[in-house]
């Protein structure tokens, strides 16, 4: 969970603090106390602002401690010079939050300190209420987690391994406008890499592997041409090459052009994106490691905040067909989708027992192991930063992954490509506005509801909002 820093603010006259120093210190204690039972992690300030002097020094202290959101906590009517200090030493998101109380103003001591703050375009958030409320405690749980994912951003450097793929102008971003929107640098590295260091592997681990998944997975359907134990090998030691990338040069996240030079020529990428992706590999459990197919930047972006919102593995497919008599969409991608997906459990053999490795199709001549499933059903929050204008812009939704009996799935996987891995979603979103809006060939998402945090992550990005809905 989040790291919260807590501030309380009081009147600056000595007789009146003197009255109400300990009806704030047991408000701020039951906050601080709702705030911890619910996970997260609170930072105090040392004591309740009621000078200038101790405004900033509290400040700082709280900012010190590097915390993902800094609560100002209103239980009285607080002297607004004391927020303008505060919020000038603090770094980070704030967020405004009164008692309603009819004895105490502290509604208004937050309305005079929040009012002081939009004079000078200071962005903030405000709530109100009694932290008893469970709602209230997940509202500030949702500022919370935004602002981690955002302050997981910045600082964070990606990793381009290649250059743009076929054209394709959405895959690539401006890094100048990366710096200066989400703290993100950029390192680009050549393919090249990946083919050189591939042939360096340890051959006991590749082994290993290629056992491992011959072992759980569904099936690995060798064919002697596409897709024998050498190319999977081939794709394995691809894969212990981009591990090598992401800790020499310490990328956070990353994409791998693919098309078409490893397509056409080496082999293709499809092992090495998924099992990044994943919570595993044959090593066991690991830290999920978002990679892009086709070096999309802006997708990549897009799963690094959803994974820091969601706190799991991040889809990434192409938006391929759209089923008008089902209203589904085949959400369909060149064996990119993290094998977590086919069941969404904390067993790896689960999840393989329901994953293929096919051979590659004629799109790729070069052959390997297409990692072939149907995402498991269930809500999801879909989302894709795209650019209009030269602005980015958020598209948002909420859907839910659907599976069928195994002769209608594989009939609509045979539609498009049968071999690479699918999801079936039924979108909140009519298919001529989405078709009509949507900026990328792309989507991205991640289990359960979590469009309040993408809000409230794009407002603290300053990043605009475009919500699709039924309605």
């Amino acid at each position: 969970m989040a790291r919260i820093g807590v501030i309380s603010f009081s009147d600056g006259r000595d007789y009146v603090h003197d009255g109400i120093r300990d009806f704030i210190a047991t408000t701020e204690d039951k906050l601080v106390d709702r705030l911890t039972a619910a996970g997260h992690e609170v930072v105090r300030g040392k004591e309740i602002v009621a000078t200038n002097t101790g405004a900033s020094a509290v400040a700082r202290q709280v900012a010190a401690a590097g915390v993902d959101l800094t609560v100002f906590h209103y239980a009285v009517w607080a002297f607004p010079h004391f927020t303008m200090l505060a919020a000038g030493a603090t770094p980070g998101p704030l967020l405004l939050l009164s008692n309603i109380d009819p004895v105490q103003p502290g509604m208004v001591g937050m309305l005079a300190g929040g009012g002081a703050l939009d004079q000078i375009g200071r962005v903030h958030t405000r709530l109100w209420g009694d932290p008893d409320e469970r709602a209230l405690i997940d509202k500030i749980g949702v500022q919370a987690t935004a602002s981690s994912a955002v302050a997981s951003l910045r600082g964070s450097t990606f990793g381009r391994i290649g250059g743009r793929p076929m054209g394709m102008n959405t895959a690539v971003a401006n890094t100048d406008q990366w710096q200066s929107v989400f703290g993100v640098d950029v390192e680009e590295i050549d393919q090249w890499e990946i083919v050189r260091r591939s042939e360096l592997a340890d051959q006991k681990e590749v082994t290993r592997a290629r056992e491992w998944l011959e072992t759980n997975a569904a099936g690995v359907h060798y064919d002697g041409k596409k897709l024998t134990p050498e190319l999977l090998e081939r794709q394995i030691r691809s894969y212990l090459a981009m591990r090598e990338l992401i800790d020499e040069w310490n990328l956070d996240f990353s994409g791998i052009k693919g098309q078409p030079e490893m397509t056409q020529y080496f082999a293709t990428m499809d092992i090495v994106e998924a099992f990044l992706n994943d919570p595993y590999d044959w090593n066991g459990p690991k830290e999920t490691h978002v990679c892009a197919t086709e070096a999309d930047m802006d997708g990549a972006l897009t799963m690094q905040l959803l994974k820091h919102i969601a706190r799991t593995p991040v889809l990434f497919a192409d938006v391929r067909h759209y089923h008008a008599d089902r209203d589904i969409w085949d959400l369909c991608n060149s064996g990119q989708h993290a094998t977590w997906y086919a069941a969404r459990s904390d067993d790896p053999a689960e999840n393989l027992s329901k994953v293929h490795f096919y051979p590659e199709v004629f799109f790729f001549p070069a052959g390997g192991a297409s990692v072939h499933h149907l995402a498991a059903p269930g809500q999801m929050t879909l989302a894709r930063l795209t650019r209009r204008g030269g602005n980015y812009r958020m598209h948002l939704m909420l859907g839910d992954f659907e599976t069928y009996d195994d002769e209608t799935n594989a009939q609509l996987m045979r539609q498009s490509t049968f071999e690479w891995p699918h999801a079936f979603a039924r979108l909140d979103a009519k298919a001529d506005d989405f078709l009509s809006r949507f900026g990328a060939n792309h989507i991205h998402a991640v289990p359960g509801d979590h469009r309040a945090e993408v809000r409230a992550a794009c407002e603290l990005l300053g990043v605009e909002l475009d919500e699709f809905t039924r309605g």
